[in-house]
């Protein structure tokens, strides 16, 4: 056996095209217990547009080679060399054809890379780097192969076995069987899956535009068969609106979607055959919240468009990766606005962005959407990659308008149908299509950092000129930034909140277009103006306005655009609570100053309580720490926790109202009545901060009778966050009720992570201690270690410190990738205070020792920063 090699760094700058192509590959995948093995045909043809050559390399790792043969020639060992995870053949003629038996070992991989065992059955995770520890092949995006796999096994106690494409012919052997897939369309070998099981089936129809008919397979343990209804609903809608909105049809016969426990990502798009995390296709009322039912719409939409953008058209290399990543992810959140409320979702899309990929970007571990360099592309399944890169979709979106954008988007999916491309390549479609000058634009992909926006404004007579300057900060590897085309989507509003004329046509709202440092523009207004910037988020970057208190006010009770509605409710919230980390300012009289701009929110929460309940959400600590340095978590947390009571205290009545009045008396499930319970279970938050003697009674009749499973998690939070009366005893009735569901535990390990304070760490370590925690379960690791890591006031602690960095050397030892997610936890290292940043530099320092490749290129990089 050949064990995988040390991490190297791969660069764009030396990419070249694969020296041979693989036309065909013909895969026996033989199962049996503690081994497996794969026989691999390989139909090889030297690339045209590759350098002459006749020595090509194979990855492979982890493989125990059983024989290689050449064109039918069995291969002695000095006629290959294999090492350092690489096959490496010469003198191979124009066509040539090459077999491989391999064996592997499934059963013990605990990396969850390539074939492995999930409660009982087998599957696969290619993506990105997973087909090596399969059979030999080159593993590269650009290498694209029609397949053709046959799976084999014990029939009775794998029943189903699956791969790409359709099924094409299958039989019997005594007690085993097989079962031959057949995939028509070329794709690289990171599509590649495969499932064998017995699994429980919903199955349905689609209909096509084109009148074909496709066979609609969702796959599931046989207890969880009840929760696959919401996937199979998100997946026809899915369908049906890529058909109307990018005129993209699916073309196989069959669909097929497997939930799997053990899983290191949310879901996978294999061509066919998508593999899901169980935490992104199971949806149940009773079991899962109404934030899972809308993950559960959004992904399986995301993988069902990755059809198209990474499937049909993928990237060229791995550093293209926001070519199908950005651009779905895009997709996916047009969907979700199209099937939901589009102001929510896109205020969602931004807070997420603003608090995760925002830091991201701004700390040691930023890098351009398009990356230059890698060790472990595993790593660079980034926010930035995915989020940051959807938000440059969108301004291309913007900048074309819908009608011109979808033409675009049919010259790419035409053009490249069948090919592996870049982001430029996309880029092009969009210039072709356009006529605009694309070339400025993309430095959005090359340039790393989130650029600050900052904006001055002066009134002159029947003018009002708004000056725009625009600068990046130093990154990594990146100190001189270029101006980027930066659209800003503006109004300016009056006193009464209404939009005022921008010129003597009428327009009351534009689009300005930056490419300059600092550019500056006029509109003909005489009036004194709130300018309403960067509607609907226009561009991700950071705002600098010096808004004053009352325009905020002005553009939280009357601006028409949700996000700048969020932006104002966000700028007063941070305001309040940066005068109460710096002692400039007591919480109650910071309260009363909010208290009637809320109220004003509070009764327009009929109109969408979704919306009303993201106003009223106070930033987190996180979010808060974020903004500044030194970064005192102790403070922080001190100055979030006052300023909660005391907004708990000054509108007490108002939360109790909502408490008791947005009771349902029967389980709703449309968008309406999730954001009702939204809105209740953040009130109901709010009152037991402000330690309203009814906030336990209601906590506890809400937790003991729950329609569904949003009120009761929100209840249990409540109980257990603010330490309230039958708050422990609700822990353990939750807990006998729902040992059986795994992802329910999951969220019940998440509640007691969660929990604000120092205290929480020694919860931590027992929690750690639990017979029902596994960690070999990604999920279950993420609901603890996660949780922690998003606690800082749990986190920053010494105590914080020694739990999380033993507990990152365990599950690198079992899981380097899960690892290096976890690991980017410490990315605000260089922002810490000198004394906690010490004693945290010190233990990381000790595990980034003996660390994984793939966490020792996280951790490097951040004790590297400063």
């Amino acid at each position: 056996m050949e064990t995988a090699h040390a991490a190297v760094t791969t660069r764009l700058s030396d990419y070249q095209p694969p020296a041979y192509l693989v036309d065909s590959v013909n895969l026996d995948v033989d199962i049996r217990d503690g081994v497996t093995t794969v026989t691999s045909e390989l139909a090889l043809r030297r690339n045209p547009e590759a350098a002459v050559s006749d020595t090509m390399s194979f990855n492979g790792e982890g493989l125990v080679i059983r024989s290689l043969a050449l064109d039918g020639k069995v291969l002695e060992e000095g006629e290959y060399r294999y090492e350092n995870g690489e096959l490496r053949l010469s003198g191979l003629p124009e066509q040539a054809t090459l077999i491989s038996v391999v064996d592997i070992e499934p059963e013990k991989n605990t990396a969850l890379e390539g074939l492995y065992m999930s409660n009982g059955m087998y599957c696969t995770q290619c993506e990105a780097q997973g087909f090596r520890h399969i059979t030999f092949f080159p593993d590269r995006p650009d290498v694209l192969s029609r397949f053709c796999t046959t799976v084999r096994a014990d029939k009775k106690r794998y029943p189903l076995l699956l791969s790409n494409g359709n099924p094409v012919e299958q039989g019997e052997e005594g007690e085993r069987h097989w079962v031959t897939w057949e995939d028509p369309f070329p794709k690289p070998c990171y599509l590649f899956a495969l499932v064998a099981g017995n699994l429980a089936c919903l199955e349905d129809r689609f209909v096509t535009a084109s009148g074909r008919e496709v066979a609609l397979r969702l796959y599931a343990e046989h207890r969880d068969l009840d929760k696959l209804d919401h996937a199979m609903a998100s997946l026809k809608h899915a369908m049906r609106w890529d058909e109307q909105t990018y005129g993209r049809e699916y073309d196989l016969d069959i669909y097929m979607i497997v939930a799997v426990s053990h899983f290191n990502m949310g879901a996978m798009e294999n061509k066919g055959l998508n593999i899901f995390n169980t935490s992104c296709v199971l949806a149940h009322p009773a079991t899962t919240t109404d934030a899972g039912f809308q993950r559960v719409e959004s992904v399986v939409a995301h993988e069902y468009f990755h059809n198209w953008s990474g499937n049909r058209v993928t990237c060229r290399d791995w550093f293209q990766l926001s070519l199908k990543e950005g651009f779905t992810v895009f997709r996916d959140q047009m969907f979700s606005a199209d099937m939901n409320s589009a102001a929510v979702q896109r205020v969602n899309d931004v807070d997420f962005l603003v608090n995760h990929q925002f830091p991201e970007d701004q700390g040691p571990m930023a890098h351009p959407v398009r990356p230059a360099e890698y060790q472990k592309i595993d790593n660079f399944y980034t926010l930035t990659i995915y989020e940051k890169g959807a938000e440059i979709v969108r301004m291309q979106y913007h900048l074309l308008g819908a009608e011109s954008f979808r033409k675009a988007t049919d010259l790419y999916f035409d053009r490249f149908d069948g090919q592996a491309v870049t982001c430029d390549d996309f880029v092009d479609c969009m210039e072709e299509v356009s006529g605009m000058d694309m070339g400025q634009f993309r430095r959005w992909y090359s340039q790393a950092g989130t650029p600050i926006l900052s904006v001055t404004s002066e009134q002159s007579g029947d003018t009002y000129s708004l000056t725009f300057r625009q600068q990046t900060p130093p990154t990594p590897g990146q100190s001189d930034k270029q101006p980027l085309v930066i659209p800003v989507r503006l109004a300016l509003l009056d006193k009464a909140g209404e939009p005022v004329a921008l010129d003597d046509t009428g327009l009351r709202e534009t689009v300005l277009i930056l490419r300059e440092q600092e550019q500056t523009f006029q509109f003909p207004v005489g009036q004194t103006v709130t300018p309403s910037l960067l509607r609907g988020f226009s561009a991700p970057v950071v705002l600098e306005f010096d808004y004053r208190a009352d325009q905020l006010a002005t553009l939280l009770a009357h601006d028409t655009d949700g996000y700048c509605r969020w932006s104002a409710a966000q700028r007063l919230y941070f305001a309040a609570l940066d005068r109460l980390v710096t002692g400039h300012g007591k919480a109650e009289d910071e309260a009363l100053k909010l208290a009637p701009v809320l109220e004003q929110v509070i009764e327009r929460a009929g109109e969408d309580a979704a919306q009303a309940a993201l106003l009223l959400t106070l930033p987190t600590e996180v979010a808060l720490g974020d903004r500044h340095t030194p970064l005192d978590p102790s403070a922080i947390h001190s100055a979030h926790q006052q300023l909660k009571r005391a907004l708990g205290r000054a509108l007490q009545a108002q939360w109790l109202s909502l408490s008791e009045n947005l009771l349902a008396t029967e389980l709703q499930m449309d968008g309406v009545a999730m954001g009702r319970r939204q809105l209740r279970n953040l009130a109901l938050d709010y009152l037991a901060a402000g330690e309203h003697k009814e906030a336990a009674r209601i906590a506890v009749e809400l937790f003991e009778l729950p329609l569904c499973m949003t009120e009761e998690l929100g209840a249990l939070r409540v109980l257990v966050h603010h330490r309230l009366p039958g708050a422990e005893l609700a822990l353990k009735q939750f807990a006998e009720k729902w040992k059986e569901e795994a992802l329910v535990m999951d969220q019940w390990f998440s509640v007691q992570a969660s929990v604000p304070g120092e205290t929480t760490v020694e919860s931590v370590a027992a929690l750690l201690e639990h017979p029902a925690f596994d960690w070999k379960v990604p999920n279950r690791v993420r609901s603890v270690l996660g949780a922690l890591a998003g606690n800082p006031s749990a986190f920053n602690t010494d105590e914080g410190y020694a739990l999380f960095t033993r507990a990152l050397a365990t599950v690198d030892a079992l899981n380097p990738q899960i690892a290096a997610r976890i690991g980017n936890a410490a990315a605000r290292l260089h922002k810490l205070e000198s004394g906690r940043q010490r004693a945290f530099r010190t233990l990381l320092q000790g595990v980034n020792d003996k660390a994984s490749p793939n966490l020792s290129e996280v951790l490097s990089r951040i004790l590297g920063s400063r």
